[in-house]
C-alpha cells in the first residue's frame, strides 16, 4: 500500500469497517505525531491484531512510541515491539 487512503479502502475490501469519526481519528493521530503513512499504517495494523477491534487511544499511544524511537517503516514497527516485548504479535 503507497497511501493511507489506499489502505483504508484495503481494509474495507477485506471487512474492516471504519465508521466516519474513526477515519477521521486516524487521520487526527497521524496528524498529531507527524507520522507518514507507512508507519500509521503499521499502528493501524498492530492496533487490530493487537486489540481485536479499532482503539482510537491504543493507535495514538502506538504512533508517539514509534515515533519517538525513531521507527520508520512497518518491519521497524514489528521489530520495535517484538524486541520490548510490548505485546504478542
Amino acid at each position: 500500500m503507497s497511501t493511507l487512503d489506499d489502505y483504508l479502502l484495503f481494509l474495507q475490501s477485506k471487512g474492516f469497517f471504519f465508521k466516519e469519526d474513526t477515519i477521521g481519528f486516524i487521520y487526527f493521530g497521524k496528524a498529531l505525531t507527524n507520522a507518514p503513512d507507512e508507519l500509521s499504517m503499521a499502528a493501524i495494523e498492530c492496533t487490530l491484531k493487537i486489540q481485536k477491534s479499532f482503539d482510537g487511544s491504543f493507535y495514538v499511544s502506538l504512533l508517539e512510541m514509534f515515533v519517538n524511537n525513531n521507527v520508520k517503516t512497518k518491519r521497524q514497527a514489528f521489530h520495535f515491539i517484538r524486541n520490548n516485548e510490548l505485546f504478542p504479535l
